[in-house]
C-alpha cells in the first residue's frame, strides 16, 4: 500500500508533501474550517462537551466518507530518519494499525541538531460514524497532531485539530456548500474561514 499510495499523492498533489500542518495554504481554494464548540471554545471541559465535539467531527466526516474506504493517517517526528519519536504520543495504541507511508525530511538548517523527520503512517478502512472516536477525541485534546482523513482518491481531506478542523474539499463551489450548511460552526474572522 505504501508506495503505490505515495505515488497517487505524488500524481494528485505534486508540489504538496502530505504535512497536514500545510494544507491551509497549500489548498487555500478549497479550504474550510470549523470549530468543534460553540463560540470557538478550544478544549472540552465536560463530557457534554466532549459530545459536541465528536458530533461535528462525525458529521463532517460522514459528509464527505459516507460509504466509502478511507485512508487515516497519523504522523510522529523524531530528529533521525529512524530513530524514537521526539514526542511522547499516543499514536501506536491510537492507530495500531497503521504503517509507515512517508518520511518529509527538514533538513534546511546548516546544523544537523536542528534537523527532523516527520513519518507519516497511514490504514485504510470503511468510513463508519463512532469508529475513530477515541483517536479524534485525543486529537481534541492534543494528545496527537497533524491527523488526517482522506477519500482513496485522496480529493478530500478531513484534519482535524484541538479546537476544529480543517477541510480540504473538491473545489470551491463545495466548500462554499460546506460553508453554507455549517455557518453555525464558523468563525466570525475572516467570513468563518
Amino acid at each position: 500500500m505504501e508506495e503505490p499510495l505515495a505515488a497517487l499523492w505524488r500524481q494528485r498533489h505534486p508540489s504538496v508533501p502530505p504535512l497536514a500542518h500545510t494544507f491551509r495554504t497549500r489548498f487555500a481554494d478549497r479550504w474550510v474550517r470549523y470549530h468543534s464548540l460553540p463560540e470557538s471554545k478550544r478544549y472540552a471541559e465536560s463530557e457534554e462537551e466532549y459530545a459536541v465535539v465528536l458530533d461535528r467531527y462525525n458529521t463532517a466526516l460522514d459528509e464527505l466518507f459516507a460509504g466509502q474506504d478511507v485512508y487515516v493517517v497519523t504522523t510522529e517526528w523524531s530528529v533521525t530518519p529512524d530513530g524514537p519519536a521526539g514526542r511522547p504520543s499516543p499514536r501506536r495504541e491510537l492507530h495500531p494499525g497503521g504503517v509507515h507511508w512517508w518520511t518529509d525530511a527538514d533538513v534546511s538548517d546548516p546544523d544537523p541538531e536542528f534537523h527532523t523527520y516527520t513519518r507519516l503512517y497511514v490504514d485504510r478502512r470503511p468510513w463508519r460514524r463512532g469508529r475513530a472516536d477515541a483517536l479524534l477525541r485525543a486529537v481534541a485534546d492534543e494528545q496527537i497532531v497533524d491527523v488526517f482523513f482522506t477519500d482513496t482518491g485522496l480529493r478530500r481531506i478531513h484534519c482535524p485539530y484541538d479546537g476544529g478542523a480543517d477541510l480540504i474539499l473538491t473545489g470551491s463551489a463545495e466548500r462554499d456548500e460546506f460553508l453554507e450548511r455549517h455557518s453555525a460552526w464558523l468563525s466570525d474572522y475572516r467570513s468563518g474561514r
